[in-house]
């Protein structure tokens, strides 16, 4: 049976979202134009013939051998539609596709186009960037759909779907039943999955939110047109806890039926910890209110994804959404919406209007091919170790400045530690009183602190030093008229400023070795001008990276 029979055996047996890995169920495509053959072995055998006129049989041979072997290995991923436990040489990633290209109208030799939509590139330069593959994915109805005309694209979005299902599930999410790659990033992914409830539960109008301090979180929710209901969190020692008793009295006062979802997270910045799944899965099954969780960055900690798989085990999760760049090292502008029940996702994928970029879909396709699933298990246990000594590191060098890191044991990802040598720098100052640095609370502290507190986030910023956030005391942020006290912490009331890094995927040791060289030097800086200065003025005011929106 040749693979083109292969493909077109299945046809009537297409899934709209993804593959359903069973090999049966891999007719994805019409049956395939003789313009667009993908490995006619009849062809490829006459080719081989012909060639055999020109150079040595024997040279033929050898090099029809090491073609097979790139064959095969594709042949193997339309078969199972699995991320590839090893992963392939760029040359293999790349002849397919090319491949795929080619089975793409606007790529087919002599066509001609009279539509307004015909795959034309004003740009060769573009053209290579996309590797010809122009048509984008998805339909005017349903971004899963096959698109008659381009095949090849139709091909990619179907596989990338089914890999990307693959590793959601050697991630940690066994049961997940259906996912999709879209377009657009986190939060706008999530007021997708809002929209779609909408039709579910046209009297809803709120949405029910433990409390986490990222603008686009909050503005998902505003922007499909639904009314937060922030929850507060808890402070159970040095963390941020999900507050069960005030989502239950919510319920209760706003009625089950009013309610569209419980919004809850997963991945966070410390001291904020991953909500506690588990329970709210049981209270939205207890009340039909469904569950949307905020996974952005979880899909590299077991944890994160061990929450969301026991949360649905035990309760109710409708989907889980997670970010492309965060989690697979790819360009920003995509996500991954997945979830338990097939039909609800394919109504979430239906509800995109118009066909969409490839480009998501392809970044994260050419990646995974290309590391394998034992390549990014690889980079998931660096991560994880990398964790461990990004902790012990932060601990030795909070010590050595009299500091202390905050005790974050259900973060999995962050770390905070107390930044004690602004506190001293205050004392000096006259800010603070000297003879209390073991109250370590700045509550009551005025616009000086919270200068202090910021500068050494500029510090960093200007020494190169990416991704850490200072996080002041009393900050106040309005975003679409709610007034968020203290944000940035999570919290209204937390008692102390402090810094958070991360160990997220791609991290090195490298990465931490240098930013605690840099840290030290910005606390000594720090406490230095505190006391020959009377001011930590001295340092250029270049603003502190802002946090990450999603």
């Amino acid at each position: 049976q040749t693979l083109e029979d292969f493909l077109a055996e299945g046809v009537a047996r297409t899934s709209s979202v993804g593959l359903r890995h069973r090999p049966q169920n891999l007719g994805i495509l019409q049956p395939l134009s003789p313009l667009s053959p993908l490995y006619n072995q009849k062809m490829n055998s006459e080719n081989v013939t012909l060639c055999e006129k020109t150079v040595s049989s024997s040279y033929i041979r050898q090099g029809s051998q090491a073609r097979r072997g790139h064959e095969q290995l594709i042949r193997h991923l339309l078969d199972q539609g699995k991320c590839p436990e090893e992963g392939w040489s760029e040359s293999t990633v790349e002849l397919f596709l090319n491949e795929l290209a080619v089975m793409d109208s606007n790529n087919f030799l002599g066509n001609c186009g009279v539509g307004e939509r015909e795959g034309r590139v004003a740009s060769s330069l573009v053209a290579r960037r996309h590797y010809r593959l122009i048509h984008g994915i998805g339909r005017s109805g349903d971004i899963a759909a096959v698109q008659p005309k381009a095949a090849g694209s139709s091909l990619l979005n179907k596989l990338t779907n089914s890999i990307v299902l693959d590793i959601l599930k050697i991630s940690g999410v066994r049961s997940v039943a259906s996912c999709f790659v879209v377009p657009m990033a986190t939060g706008m992914s999530l007021t997708l999955c809002f929209l779609t409830l909408r039709h579910r539960r046209p009297k809803a109008r709120y949405i029910i939110w433990p409390r986490i301090d990222q603008k686009s979180c909050f503005k998902s929710m505003i922007t499909a047109g639904f009314e937060p209901v922030v929850v507060e969190n808890v402070v159970e020692g040095d963390e941020l806890r999900t507050d069960l008793e005030a989502v239950q009295r919510k319920i209760d006062d706003l009625g089950a039926e009013n309610i569209l979802c419980v919004h809850s997270t997963t991945s966070c910045f410390a001291p904020r910890v991953p909500d506690r799944l588990e329970e709210l899965a049981c209270m939205c099954a207890k009340h039909d209110i469904p569950h949307i969780v905020n996974n952005a960055y979880g899909v590299q900690s077991s944890k994160c994804m061990h929450l969301i798989q026991q949360g649905a085990r035990v309760g109710r999760i409708d989907a889980f959404v997670q970010s492309l760049d965060k989690n697979f090292m790819v360009p920003v502008g995509g996500a991954i919406i997945a979830g338990f029940d097939e039909s609800f996702v394919q109504e979430i994928s239906k509800m995109y209007p118009g066909r969409a970029s490839a480009s998501p879909s392809l970044d994260v396709l050419i990646t995974l091919l290309t590391l394998g699933s034992n390549g990014y298990k690889k980079y998931l246990s660096e991560r994880k170790e990398i964790y461990s000594f990004l902790a012990e590191e932060l601990k030795s060098l909070a010590s050595a400045h009299g500091e202390r890191l905050l005790h974050t044991p259900h973060n999995p990802i962050s770390l905070g530690m107390f930044t004690l040598c602004v506190y001293a720098c205050l004392c000096v100052l006259g800010v603070a009183p000297l003879s209390t640095p073991s109250a370590m609370s700045l509550d009551g502290l005025q616009a000086s602190s919270n200068q202090a507190v910021t500068q050494l986030g500029s510090m960093l910023f200007t020494r190169q030093v990416s991704g850490a956030r200072v996080i002041p005391l009393g900050k106040e942020e309005t975003i679409s008229g709610h007034t968020f006290r203290g944000f940035m912490s999570h919290s209204e009331s937390y008692p102390c400023p402090y810094l958070n890094a991360a160990s997220a995927v791609g991290i090195t040791r490298g990465d931490v070795t240098l930013c605690m060289k840099r840290l030290d030097k910005c606390l000594k800086a720090l406490k230095k001008h505190g006391k020959t200065a009377g001011s930590c003025s001295t340092e250029p005011q270049a603003d502190q990276e802002a946090p990450d929106e999603e």
